[in-house]
């Protein structure tokens, strides 16, 4: 009877453990791929829009699923404004200098030490972001307890609506801290065998 008891549990905690490992080898796998495509921008945003297609192909062929839809665009309207932010939102930051310019240690004229934009919400965290909450929405499509029946064009309203206020929100907090949400003016600089033709010299720099 011992050894009846002794050997079920051996059995069932060798089968809990390869479910753990395949799981495990399953996020790895996960983490490995994502790795792989983080220097590939363009590429991956394309895929995102191509599930975004999807999902919108879906909703205008089925005609259902408004509330999905309407949440999604919340959401991804939500993102867009964290990745359109500074991280160190500068109305809150206690290290700003309190003069009349008051505004971000970001830089304004070609001739200031070049400072990249941090945002709140990094690019690969906004694709990611996206990607996972357009597949989520396109999954929900599936099953009509999400068809919630409801009048399409005030959910169109709300969300013009909501959009114009936070966007001109965003604008004016770029425009009170003299900030743009985009890298620019980064400086390159000439390789050697251009200075040795006759091009520019190593310390100058060029910007884009």
């Amino acid at each position: 009877m011992m050894n009846e008891d002794s050997a079920s549990t051996s059995t069932s905690t060798s089968g809990g453990g390869g479910v753990k490992k395949f799981f495990l080898r399953l996020s790895q796998i996960y983490q490995s791929s994502l790795d792989r495509s983080t220097p590939h921008t363009r590429m991956r945003w394309v895929f995102a829009g191509f599930v975004l297609l999807l999902f919108v192909l879906r909703i205008f062929i089925y005609q259902g699923w408004y509330i999905v839809c309407y949440a999604l665009g919340i959401y991804h309207l939500n993102l867009f404004i964290a990745f359109l932010t500074p991280k160190i939102d500068p109305e809150f930051d206690p290290y700003a200098q309190e003069d009349d310019d008051e505004g971000p240690n970001l830089p304004r004229h070609s001739n200031e030490e070049f400072r990249p934009f941090i945002r709140r919400l990094p690019e690969f965290k906004f694709w990611l972001s996206v990607t996972k909450s357009t597949a989520i929405g396109l999954f929900c499509t599936f099953f009509d307890f999400f068809n919630v029946p409801v009048f399409w064009p005030i959910l169109v309203m709300y969300f013009i609506t909501l959009f114009c206020i936070t966007m001109k929100r965003q604008i004016k907090h770029m425009i009170k801290y003299k900030y743009l949400p985009f890298t620019r003016n980064k400086p390159r600089y000439q390789r050697v065998s251009q200075v040795a033709g006759g091009g520019p010299s190593i310390g100058g720099a060029s910007s884009k």
